[in-house]
């Protein structure tokens, strides 16, 4: 799906009193171009779009998305997964002072190696945590409360969790607790039936209430810990308060007249997206050979280690990355330039496959026992205007989709589909944002079941 906008501001009243006229307490919406978001599930985009429209940033939009995903689409994202998102700001007051970071917030490995179905150390609020409070423009409670309203009221299975439902639907229901959820009548839901999520409900509800940090050194704290061991983690309190989201500098490469930041390490996605940009930018159309390469300086991290520079250099053979599981992300950009990249996993589809019985928190597999994923994001930006923002997910190939998806950005041309198995979500601004026509591109995975959200 594509859209392209261009317009100033207006606004407008989001309701009217029952008197008929317009209502002075009402909300204002936004109208004109007010940026937009991509999302590989259609309901976390329009969440993420409603904020825009409401006069939240991007920040504001990206934390509401990422809460939604883990309501709408909890079997790649959670509250018990993590990611790494790239956030910039044009403004020079701001973080970052014209240049993007990272904020870096994977799923992390428990001190225990106990427990029969080892889980990940939950990194997700921190993350959503970090971005609000570096970035954003809203009170943090109340970017939560869509999701808590959509898990509570229920909201349609839709065709993205339908095909991953589909294809764990066996195991995933063998825990009592998500039988509870995703099959509550006896036969697993499929696309269009009411997904209810009464506990994950109150937990959004309580976290609002009293905030992120309690989830990590607090009264949440210790019933996570009981209730994900529980359920076969291996999980301490200590694992829980030591948890942080990490502000880093990107990986940055030179597109043309563009500057180009990519998620940095520990996320090797980003790299392995360098790599693919980088070999694209030198012999376009070479997807075969960028693709290569974007696995192979992955490979050799994850073997190795080493500085970003100096593996985006090596060259030689390197080991082949085994399959690796599935992920997701999401693009948002607002009408001041500021944007947000980010991919979100589980390290593996529904994680462990079990809820930490209570909370509705779907626990993500630790990083010990699966290979974890290639989280791969990227934006552009030029003397301080955004270009191109873009996320990529499909397992091996999340690297090529967001060097492939940049490469084609920084172009300025349309956006092709990226080279299978990656899926790319894509925001390409060629004129800049803010400043000239606002002209942009959104573009969804047409090979996914994704939406481009675009206010108007």
């Amino acid at each position: 799906m594509q859209a392209t906008l261009a317009g100033c501001g207006t606004v407008r009243s989001i309701n009217h009193s029952v008197f008929g006229g317009p209502d002075p307490n009402a909300p204002k919406i936004l109208g004109g171009f007010i940026g937009g978001a991509v999302a590989d599930e259609p309901r976390a985009a329009l969440a993420a779009k409603q904020v825009l429209a409401l006069g939240g940033n991007a920040a504001d939009a990206a934390v509401t998305l990422g809460f939604m995903l883990a309501v709408t689409l909890p079997s790649r994202a959670s509250l018990g997964g993590g990611g790494a998102c790239v956030a910039y700001s044009p403004r020079g007051d701001g973080p970052g002072h014209g240049n993007p970071e990272a904020i870096v917030f994977l799923p992390g490995a428990p001190a225990g190696r106990g427990g029969d179905r080892p889980a990940a150390v939950p990194t997700m609020l921190r993350g959503l945590y970090a971005i609000s409070a570096r970035y954003g423009s809203r009170n943090f409670a109340s970017l939560i409360t869509p999701a808590e309203q959509a898990a509570r009221d229920g909201t349609p299975i839709s065709r993205s969790l339908g095909q991953d439902l589909a294809q764990v639907a066996g195991p995933l229901t063998a825990d009592p607790s998500a039988r509870a959820v995703f099959a509550p009548a006896g036969a697993p839901l499929v696309e269009g039936d009411r997904l209810t999520q009464a506990d994950l409900a109150n937990t959004l509800a309580f976290l609002a209430s009293v905030g992120a940090g309690d989830f990590y050194q607090g009264g949440m704290a210790h019933k996570f810990e009981t209730t994900a061991n529980a359920a076969g983690a291996d999980i301490s309190l200590e694992d829980l308060r030591v948890t942080r989201a990490a502000l880093l500098p990107p990986l940055v490469r030179t597109g043309g007249s563009d500057q180009v930041a990519f998620l940095p390490l520990p996320a090797d996605g980003g790299l392995a997206a360098a790599a693919a940009f980088t070999m694209l930018q030198h012999e376009p159309g070479a997807y075969q050979a960028a693709g290569a390469a974007s696995e192979a300086v992955a490979a050799r991290f994850r073997t190795q280690g080493g500085d970003a520079d100096a593996l985006l250099t090596q060259s030689g053979s390197a080991p082949a990355l085994p399959a690796l599981p599935a992920s997701t992300s999401f693009v948002v950009v607002d009408s001041s330039g500021m944007a947000v990249a980010c991919a979100l996993t589980m390290n593996n589809l529904f994680g462990t496959g079990r809820i930490a019985p209570g909370t509705g928190i779907v626990l993500a597999a630790s990083p010990t026992a699966k290979p974890t994923p290639l989280l791969a994001a990227g934006i552009a930006w030029s003397d301080r205007s955004f270009r191109a923002a873009v996320g990529g997910s499909g397992q091996n190939g999340a690297g090529l989709a967001v060097g492939s998806g940049m490469a084609q950005a920084v172009a300025g041309g349309d956006i092709q589909p990226v080279p299978a198995p990656g899926r790319a979500n894509v925001i390409s601004c060629p004129s800049g944002v803010p400043g000239g026509p606002a002209s942009c591109r959104f573009t969804a995975d047409p090979r996914g079941a994704g939406l481009a959200a675009v206010g108007d």
